[in-house]
């Protein structure tokens, strides 16, 4: 058929170019569609987050709002073609990889484009024009900061820089092994491939948050509209219509049956031609309504010590936690001081910059799913169900991972494309809208908190009781976790003798509430680390100094009666804090003391903990690695590398347990075909869990090799291409590879190791031992507050954890600067009403110019069982971030915030009725 749709001549990355294009059609479809450059991102098709920015004649725009047809005659430069048609990008390319300024990868081909129009024009810009300049393109992982420092870097012509020697991996700032795809827009996401054929697949979504709904004549509806293949619904499940990321707990379905629970719930599927798809009149599609009463607050009475009381339904509440020791009751009551509050806070959306995509087809009695993912084998288990078949007859293959957090553990389109490919037999795309995305997928759990702590007047921790209730949403979803893994944390990092907490978390008719970087710890610290700054100043005690003094030692137990031992590494957190606290709290003072304005400042800091994988339940990894013929290392890594770096940190990790350069390895990435069950990517578990099954794996096959040669585990084993040799003293064997048997997967050596983190079940008052490893971490933010207008200004945030071992010190700080920027969101800006605000216009993320400078401190407090002591580190620096800015906003100006996110209206309303114009307290 000839493509009736008008010529557009314009040039194209330096070279003249002739397309067919609708001249009203969006920049990115050409670009990404038509010519296969798919380095250009779309991230909201509203020009919100700037992960589509092009140069149209060397000018940064976002090709999402630009039509076709105003390229005619222009210049169009993508990623693609950055390095040739700018003098800086190649330099620029290298700084981002030099400063790990890359992580997901999903903004970093806008940010380079932008940045490079900033660098061509202006070769030696400032902090301010960078911050600028990049101001458009939205970033989730990074921080931002080291974005800025490799613009800042990129005039310097980066030297040749060797890896480490073998043996030497941990500890470097190798650059992130995947990086180079990523600053040149070659890592493919879920939207960038598409098999020959594939058809679309659109969703039909409940508009209410509860509904009763029946259809019309849905095969009339197809017939009526060329181009569309077939509805799916319910019916149409071959297998159990239900999923869920906690077996017990699989309450999703597929498709809504006869009721649809929450606002954005689908109910069918439309699928046809892609052009038929995108034409869809959706008010058109034949579907009744009868919206229901809807249950979309917790009402809860929130009692410290009593069991908690729901006003609805007791089927409202899916699961309780409970934490007891000691008798908090007689402790409060022989405690010198106790002080008490209650914290609200609200739904928070993920906003990663990539909204969910993939495609599935059937292949035989198989069905394959290439999506964005953080749990592959969940993922492989749960489309099973779905489909009625064996685990083994489906394959998932992630694609790169624009951003998780959290929400990509769960399903969203995986049931869909599944189902329509398994029944046509032929490739099924589906992408999400940016609104589709916001509305749909899982946020952070909206909480309801109450708690007393009291101290005696020697300034020690007496007893603390706390009673949060956890709005889960729909559906079930990491609810359970939340409400076991809160109680276990919300005494903090601290020794508690006399401790109560109890959970719930309870069933709305409202989006359901998941996985967000901390699984309901950052919430439990906004209200425990306040209280402790009251505590401190009815004792009249210094605020750090409190903390430093209930820091918990090695020796004592936890709230579960654990005593963790070496790797206890809170208290060389906060002792690191003392000289920045000092100089912050004399900065303000003199600040404040001089001021004749509206603007205060101040300065706060909280502790945290959070324990390390799965509470109290399995959780292990396992890895497998293969010497080649060749002498390459094959490293079969299922864990999914979501920007936190596991592709790199894992590698390095065996590499030196076995004794091998890193440049030996090659990477086989995760795929339930190909690599063995590294676990999800959440709980800051694949450092710790699958760093340690790799760390297993390269010493096995280290063993294997000295055996072959007849050598002690003292000597040096040197590879090369397809032979390897050992040296032990003055003697050396040569292994010529070549003539060594293969194995299935042609391999000549072989090992496979898997590691399940030691822990115990808790018993009815929560006592065992629910992680092996624990991370800890304080902040100290800076802030300057206008008490007129009630705006915030971050001035800096000075983060100290300890991770146990830094297996790559720049990965670690990209986790630290990324956790404090999603930390400063939920402190300041960020909380999502279902219905309102579904797109990143009205919905706030940070962006570069609200992220201050971050100075990293980093501790290193080996854990016994970890890869050479290292711990996890991707959940925790969000945590205290959000405390620490609420208790800088009460040195500021006097005030509590109780209710987050700490808006302007919220802070002058705090201050009017405090009645007074607000004044640092000393």
């Amino acid at each position: 058929m000839l493509d009736a749709r008008p010529v557009l001549g314009f040039t194209l990355n330096g070279r003249p170019v002739q397309v067919p294009a609708d001249p009203a059609g969006r920049l990115t479809r050409l670009l990404r569609d038509d010519l296969g450059l798919t380095g250009t991102k779309v991230g909201c098709d509203a020009g919100d987050c700037g992960a589509c920015t092009v140069l149209l004649d060397d000018a940064p725009v976002c090709g999402c709002l630009v039509a076709s047809g105003q390229v005619e005659g222009r210049r169009v430069t993508t990623i693609e073609g950055l390095p040739a048609q700018s003098p800086t990008a190649s330099r620029l390319q290298s700084a981002f990889l030099r400063h790990g300024a890359a992580q997901c990868g999903i903004c970093t081909p806008g940010m380079l484009v932008a940045a490079a129009a900033l660098l061509d024009r202006t070769p030696e810009p400032g902090e301010t024009e960078v911050m600028n300049a990049i101001g458009g393109v939205l970033c989730r992982c990074t921080g931002y900061r080291k974005i800025v420092a490799a613009i800042l870097d990129a005039r310097i012509e980066p030297a040749a820089a060797e890896g480490p020697a073998a043996g030497r991996a941990v500890g470097a700032r190798i650059d992130r092994l995947d990086g180079r795809r990523k600053v040149e827009g070659r890592d493919v996401f879920g939207a960038d491939e598409t098999p020959s054929g594939a058809l679309s697949l659109r969703a039909i979504r409940s508009p209410h948050h509860r509904a009763r709904f029946a259809f019309g004549d849905l095969d009339g509806f197809v017939a009526a509209h060329p181009g569309v293949v077939r509805v799916f619904t319910a019916k149409d499940v071959p297998g159990e219509n239900r999923f869920g990321v906690i077996g017990p707990f699989a309450d999703q379905p597929a498709f809504a049956e006869s009721e649809a629970r929450f606002r954005g719930e689908a109910v069918a599927a439309v699928v046809g031609e892609s052009w038929a798809i995108e034409s869809l009149d959706l008010p058109e599609f034949p579907v009744t309504w009868e919206p229901l009463p809807a249950h979309t607050t917790i009402d809860a009475a929130l009692v410290p010590g009593a069991d908690l009381v729901h006003a609805d339904r007791a089927g409202n509440i899916l699961v309780r936690g409970r934490v007891v020791r000691g008798d908090a009751d007689a402790a409060l009551t022989a405690a010198d001081v106790v002080v008490e509050g209650e914290f609200e806070t609200g739904f928070v959306e993920h906003a990663y910059i990539e909204p969910e995509a993939g495609f599935a087809r059937r292949v035989g009695d198989r069905i394959e799913i290439q999506a964005c993912t953080q749990a592959p084998y969940m993922d492989r288990d749960d489309v099973a169900r779905i489909l009625g078949i064996a685990p083994e007859a489906v394959r998932i293959i992630p694609t790169a991972v624009g951003g998780g957090f959290g929400s990509k553990l769960d399903l969203s389109l995986q049931p869909f494309i599944a189902i329509a490919a398994w029944h046509l037999k032929r490739p099924v795309r589906m992408v999400y809208s940016r609104s589709e995305s916001i509305m749909t997928t899982t946020k952070r759990h909206p909480s309801r908190i109450r708690a007393r702590v009291g101290a005696t007047r020697d300034g020690k921790l007496a007893a603390m009781d706390f009673a949060g209730d956890f709005n889960t949403g729909a559906y079930s979803s990491w609810g359970p976790t939340v409400a076991n893994r809160v109680p276990v944390h919300a005494s903090g990092p601290y020794y508690v003798p006399h401790y109560r907490a109890l959970t719930r978390a309870v069933h709305t008719h409202l989006v359901p509430a998941g996985a967000f970087r901390g699984f309901g710890v950052p919430q439990a610290g906004v209200a425990q680390e306040q209280l402790y700054d009251e505590l401190a100043d009815r004792l009249g005690l210094d605020r750090l100094e409190f903390r430093i003094t209930n820091a918990l030692r090695p020796d004592q137990p936890t709230v579960t009666g654990q005593v963790l031992g070496k790797g206890t590494g809170i208290r060389a957190c906060l002792e690191s804090l003392r000289p920045h606290w000092q100089r912050a709290r004399k900065g303000a003072a003199a600040f404040n003391h001089t001021a004749t304005g509206p603007l205060r400042r101040g300065a706060g800091v909280a502790g945290m903990w959070y324990g390390c994988g799965n509470t109290s339940l399995p959780n292990p990894s396992t890895i497998r690695v293969g010497l080649k013929p060749d002498g390459r290392i094959a490293l079969h890594q299922g864990a999914v590398d979501i920007g936190q770096g596991s592709n790199t940190v894992v590698t390095q990790i065996c590499a030196d347990a076995l004794g091998a350069p890193i440049d030996r390895f090659d990477l086989v990435s995760a795929d339930t075909d190909l690599t063995p069950d590294c676990g999800k990517t959440s709980a800051s578990r694949q450092t710790f869990v699958t760093g340690k099954a790799a760390e297993l794996a390269g010493r096995d096959l280290r063993r294997d090799l000295l055996r072959l040669a007849n050598a002690g585990e003292g000597a040096a084993i040197a590879f090369a291409d397809g032979r390897v040799t050992v040296t032990e003293g003055e003697h050396a064997r040569s292994l010529d590879l070549a003539t060594l048997p293969q194995d299935e997967r042609g391999y000549v050596l072989a090992a496979e190791a898997t590691f399940d983190p030691p822990t115990s079940p808790l018993d009815a008052d929560g006592q065992g031992v629910p992680y092996a490893v624990y991370g800890f971490g304080a902040h100290m933010a800076e802030v300057e507050v206008d008490i007129e207008l009630g705006t915030v200004r971050v001035l800096k945030i000075t983060a100290a954890h300890d991770v146990g071992r830094a297996i790559n010190p720049t990965l670690v700080e990209g986790q630290i600067e990324g956790g404090a920027a999603q930390g400063l969101g939920l402190a300041l800006m960020e909380e999502f009403h279902p219905g309102r605000g579904e797109n990143l216009h009205d919905y706030l993320i940070p962006s570069a110019g609200d992220m201050p400078p971050v100075e990293s401190i980093l501790i290193e407090d080996a854990a016994p069982v970890g890869p050479f002591g290292a711990k996890g580190i991707g959940e925790q620096a969000l945590i205290p971030t959000a405390p620490a800015i609420l208790n800088a906003i009460h040195d500021a100006t006097g005030v509590r915030i109780r209710r987050v996110p700490a808006t302007p209206d919220r802070i002058r309303a705090a201050i009017l009725a405090a009645g007074q114009p607000g004044q640092t307290r000393d």
